[in-house]
């Protein structure tokens, strides 16, 4: 499908949408990793310009609504600016880096933490991959199989020490890389489909991806593709360090500026998962054990059984001016309805968010419908 509308709409840190609650601002958090301080400063952020309430992104990302007038969103974005969220201005809105989320503290084949830096400090390095569109998005999966079934426009999939995969929209292109080779790969393809894309804003929408793979050769069989996982890591992870990570998955990706201010006042490292969670990381087994009878009385969710993992939906009315119900409402009601599928509720047929592998129900005004492949 070839987009008709040139205007690249996605919002950033700097450039706001206009929603009908207000100003919307997207926080790029490549690879979902932030520190304690940043994530207090952004519920600062959230609590004195926002609706006191964060939204996590199926991108990793971190979102603020409410936000009233041009000198709000202006004040929103130096406090980002000085939480160092925001270190490039000309490419804020494309640093949009997926990965696995516990790679290098349990699990995975191998620890790509770092290609995750080098990958995000390549994208500002190059000012061609600055006219990228704003839903354009690199993956990096670690072997286990969690972010590659995600499909992001590129992607790279760990296969063992000395070997990784190429895959284009989720799909393996048959390209076997070097580890060292993976960072300069990604971002000449996608500097090429900054090239070529016309009014594509996704490398699925192109007919022909051909060109993108120029000077890459083929050296295995091309088409596997991966399942989507749909949970999050909840509870009480191990680390192989003997530390441990909390997994917390937020009811419908929202999360309120009173519970990030706890989870920063533990002090440690945060990542936030594409499955709209928060892992806390490198925790002593006593601090993950007061931290867990803290925050699990305040909504969020550390059982891996719970029927919020298996729900989700777009923001909705009042937010969204394009939608016919209030659909966070909806989902929190159907919560007590098992369900065989993820169900991701919609309030038009944009159906954003919408995650892989999920049933999307569309608002229709009276009800919802199926949305149909």
């Amino acid at each position: 499908m070839t987009r008709t509308r040139d205007h690249d709409a996605c919002p950033g840190a700097l450039t706001v949408h206009r929603a009908a609650d207000g100003a919307l601002a997207r926080i790029r958090l490549p690879g979902g990793v932030l520190t304690a301080d940043q994530l207090g400063a952004l519920a600062r952020v959230a609590a004195e310009f926002g609706s006191g309430t964060m939204e996590l992104t199926s991108r990793a990302n971190v979102q603020i609504r409410g936000i009233g007038g041009d000198e709000a969103a202006s004040a929103v974005a130096d406090a980002i600016a000085a939480a160092g969220l925001l270190p490039s201005a000309t490419h804020e809105r494309v640093r949009n880096i997926v990965a696995s989320p516990l790679s290098g503290r349990a699990g995975g084949v191998a620890d790509i933490r770092d290609w995750v830096h080098r990958l995000d400090a390549a994208i500002q390095a190059g000012p061609a991959l600055a006219q990228l569109p704003g839903r354009f998005w690199f993956g990096i999966d670690d072997g286990r199989g969690d972010v590659s079934g995600l499909a992001a426009d590129v992607g790279v999939h760990v296969l063992d020490d000395d070997t990784v995969a190429l895959l284009l929209a989720g799909r393996d292109t048959g390209v076997r890389l070097q580890p060292a080779d993976v960072v300069a790969a990604m971002t000449s393809v996608a500097a090429r489909f900054a090239a070529i894309r016309g009014k594509a804003w996704r490398i699925a929408e192109l007919t022909d991806t051909g060109p993108l793979l120029t000077g890459l050769a083929r050296t295995a069989d091309a088409g596997s593709t991966w399942p989507p996982v749909t949970h999050p890591p909840v509870g009480w992870i191990p680390q192989a360090d003997g530390r441990v990570a909390l997994g917390a998955a937020m009811p419908l990706g929202l999360l309120p500026a009173r519970v990030a201010e706890y989870l920063a006042a533990i002090e440690a490292p945060m990542v936030i998962t594409p499955w709209r969670s928060v892992l806390v990381c490198d925790l002593a087994e006593g601090v993950a054990d007061a931290a867990l009878r803290v925050l699990a009385p305040m909504g969020l969710v550390f059982d891996e059984t719970s029927p919020w993992l298996g729900i989700s939906a777009c923001t909705g009315s009042p937010g969204c001016e394009h939608s016919m119900a209030d659909v966070r409402a909806d989902a929190a009601r159907a919560v007590t309805t098992p369900a065989a599928a993820h169900r991701h509720f919609v309030g038009c047929e944009r159906a954003c968010g919408s995650p892989r592998g999920a049933q999307v129900l569309i608002a229709t005004g009276d009800g919802y419908r199926l949305r149909t492949p």
